[in-house]
């Protein structure tokens, strides 16, 4: 039972265009495993798993430019932190951006909210004019009371405080600029958000 499950999940559509993309891939590796390990710009990017955002294109990166890391809405969590410290201190990076986005789905809803379709059910979730609500309503758990989802609700005062963290972090090297910007969706470009940009100042 099983062995037949795992060789269904295996068999999906998307499963098989990832790996023949990868097969296409290898084809055109060329010298790239001769690229260094540290980012050879050395910076760092921390921005939003949406699918809609390409830090590649829209900051002109190529392989083994830079590190980019991505979770729900780009937020300054304590991982993305942990990131961003070994980028540094063992990897070079000097310059740090924090990218949010607009019509990002971190600002559809709450923490309340997502705990307590999880409370009911784990499957995923619709939602119409009436709100968010679960398609069925069995298997979910109590855990997500434990997590902080880190919800957007202005998205200025969220990239400024996600710098403003970064900055006065105890493990952030004083001397690291960080720079705050906004993704807009409609046209590709950075908008700066000064508060941010202030906040994330380096000392020397």
């Amino acid at each position: 039972m099983g062995n037949n499950t795992n060789s269904q999940q295996n068999n999906t559509a998307v499963h098989q265009q990832v790996l023949s993309a990868n097969a296409e891939y290898v084809k055109h590796f060329g010298d790239k495993s001769k690229l260094a390990l540290p980012p050879a710009r050395q910076f760092a990017i921390l921005t939003c798993m949406d699918a809609r955002l390409d830090p590649a294109k829209y900051a002109g990166l190529a392989e083994g430019d830079a590190h980019v890391i991505r979770n729900a809405g780009g937020r300054a969590s304590d991982d993305a932190i942990r990131s961003l410290v070994i980028s540094h201190k063992l990897l070079g990076t000097k310059e740090w951006f924090v990218i949010h986005h607009t019509d990002c789905g971190m600002e559809l809803f709450t923490n309340e909210i997502i705990q307590d379709l999880l409370s009911k059910s784990l499957k995923t979730a619709t939602v119409d004019e009436k709100g968010w609500r679960n398609v069925q309503e069995e298997g979910g758990s109590g855990e997500a009371r434990f997590v902080n989802f880190l919800t957007i609700k202005n998205l200025e005062a969220s990239v400024a405080e996600d710098v403003q963290r970064i900055r006065k972090h105890p493990l952030v090297a004083k001397d690291i600029p960080v720079y705050g910007y906004i993704y807009d969706v409609r046209s590709g470009k950075l908008i700066e958000v000064p508060e941010a940009i202030e906040a994330g100042k380096s000392i020397q």
